[in-house]
């Protein structure tokens, strides 16, 4: 988390979780008192609200605070925030490393949501051919791995809502040439879901099955 502590505005966010905004300013807004551990006079939580001065919107951050001091002083050894809320989510390092650079490009970019529908639609790209499925257009490509039951029929009509959204804004569709916001959050939480389901999932049940022959050996 850094070197995050309340007292003042919070430095060292890398991008908003809301804008996503690159080295956003966090204004503290509001700290509460200290909520001790009831099972521990010593020790409590605190929390604070921050905002970005780009976006106005808040977020809560949470941390340890320690009631004894240092030797010698009268102050807390410890008020550092330890997590943010919401968080930044981070790219799982298991995605192929074209479709990981997409996915976090879009989410880098939402805060311009043309360009996000678009990374994110080549983030759907490069997971299939990852998976083999290179020939032909990605619409093909996208039935092709519903066929072969790769894709569920759902998350088959999922990946053509973003290679649409994805292809309106690349052709400057004359209907629909922009996307909001919304729609770049949603095509990103779907290629997300899908990154996780072809490729975080299949590693951990791998990963699973390896432990468990070890185990019985």
């Amino acid at each position: 988390m850094g070197n995050w502590k309340f007292g003042g505005d919070l430095s060292g966010v890398k991008r908003c979780p809301h804008c996503a905004i690159a080295n956003p300013q966090m204004v503290q807004m509001w700290k509460s008192q200290i909520l001790e551990d009831p099972d521990n006079p010593d020790r409590g939580k605190q929390w604070g609200a921050f905002r970005c001065s780009t976006c106005a919107n808040l977020i809560l951050a949470e941390g340890e605070y320690c009631h004894r001091a240092r030797p010698g002083a009268g102050f807390p050894i410890n008020e550092a925030i330890e997590t943010i809320y919401p968080g930044t989510k981070s790219v799982a390092k298991e995605l192929p490393a074209s479709a990981k650079t997409y996915l976090e490009q879009a989410g880098n970019t939402l805060h311009a949501p043309d360009a996000s529908v678009l990374m994110s639609g080549s983030a759907v790209d490069a997971m299939l051919k990852h998976l083999g499925y290179n020939e032909g257009s990605l619409y093909s490509r996208i039935d092709k791995a519903v066929e072969d039951h790769v894709l569920t029929d759902g998350m088959g009509r999922w990946a053509h809502k973003v290679r649409l959204e994805s292809n309106n804004v690349r052709h400057a569709d004359a209907n629909r040439p922009h996307m909001t916001k919304e729609d770049a959050e949603r095509a990103l939480e779907f290629t997300r879901s899908l990154g996780d389901f072809l490729f975080v999932l299949t590693a951990k049940i791998d990963a699973a099955v390896a432990a468990s022959g070890e185990s019985s050996n």
